[in-house]
């Protein structure tokens, strides 16, 4: 279950050796722990490269953090994410424990909505299904018909148009919903007031600027952003999404609109590809570190517990997911 023993050349561009150095001591005992222990680390696509190349079992974007989750035969997982992904890999595995670095690292999103206003959408609008993004908590995702992921909304709000229905809700993230409508015709996609404070903060003018330099360069825009920030993207995808294009294209220049580690994480794997940086940082995600990582699997400290009834409405939900996006 160890990461890769000597990263170095994955981190190389981000950490001078005698950095490294020093961390290098937290990465080896980290892994001897995870043996130990039976302990795997599911690491987001925003952390930083030292989590990401030196200790992470299985990276990825939430669907993917999800599907692994349910699929592991780990003990512990630690969730090397944010809130509510390690609530989300208890809900599909309520016999592990669940452990989270920092019990702090939050999220506007899923700060944004709770169950009882789910429960009054329902109320209000009977017959409506009620799309939900991951980034939320357990007991919105037990309110809710079904979860989505950015990558994969679209295909989920496609069948449910095809299942006969002419409206949906999606929510929380009110830029989400507008950018899917934009992409699927047939159903009309009701929205929530709630937003990701690292991706609303880009604007249409950040792109221009990098288009006007005179070089070619490819934007990839997260579905998390405004609209007029999308239409000036090439691409709008998840991070997961993303990456596959970088790969498979290997576009000469490249910018990523949305967290910054994202494009750190991926540069010493395609190295024809300059990444220009023009993003944003997450502060909840930056709360988990190398250290605490150390402690909590040290300690078995930060355990994320769910109430078995939410967890089973919960799951419900998410498990609809995971068929839908099979």
């Amino acid at each position: 279950m160890s990461a890769q023993p000597d990263p170095y050349s994955k981190v190389a561009q981000h950490y001078p050796q005698v950095q490294w150095d020093a961390l290098k001591p937290m990465v080896e005992e980290i892994n001897a722990l995870k043996a130990e222990k039976n302990a795997v680390i599911l690491a987001h696509n925003y952390m930083t490269p030292d989590i990401f190349h030196g200790v992470a079992d299985i990276v990825g974007d939430s669907l993917k953090l999800a599907q692994e989750a349910a699929k592991t035969d780990a003990d512990i997982i630690v969730q090397a994410g944010v809130h509510f992904m390690a609530e989300t890999s208890k809900i599909l595995c309520m016999e592990k424990t669940i452990l989270l670095p920092d019990m702090k690292a939050g999220c506007s999103l899923a700060e944004s909505i709770t169950g009882a206003d789910v429960r009054l959408l329902k109320e209000k609008y009977p017959g409506v299904p009620v799309v939900t993004y991951v980034n939320t908590s357990a007991e919105v995702k037990a309110e809710t018909d079904i979860c989505c992921t950015s990558g994969n909304v679209v295909k989920i709000i496609e069948r449910l148009r095809d299942e006969g229905h002419k409206q949906v809700f999606c929510i929380p993230d009110k830029y989400l919903a507008q950018n899917t409508q934009n992409q699927v015709e047939g159903i009309e996609i009701l929205t929530w007031e709630g937003a990701c404070e690292v991706h609303e903060k880009f604007t249409p003018e950040d792109i221009k600027r990098f288009r006007n330099s005179g070089e070619d360069v490819v934007v990839l825009a997260h579905p998390e952003c405004p609209p007029e920030v999308m239409a000036e993207a090439d691409l709008s995808g998840s991070t997961a999404q993303m990456i596959s294009y970088v790969q498979e294209k290997q576009p000469k220049r490249v910018i990523l609109i949305t967290e910054c580690s994202m494009g750190d994480n991926i540069t010493a794997a395609n190295p024809n590809v300059e990444f220009v940086r023009s993003c944003q940082l997450c502060p909840h995600m930056k709360r988990i570190t190398l250290p605490k990582i150390l402690d909590c699997l040290k300690n078995m400290s930060g355990e994320i517990l769910v109430d078995p009834d939410v967890a089973v409405k919960a799951k419900h939900s998410v498990d609809r997911m995971l068929e839908y996006s099979a």
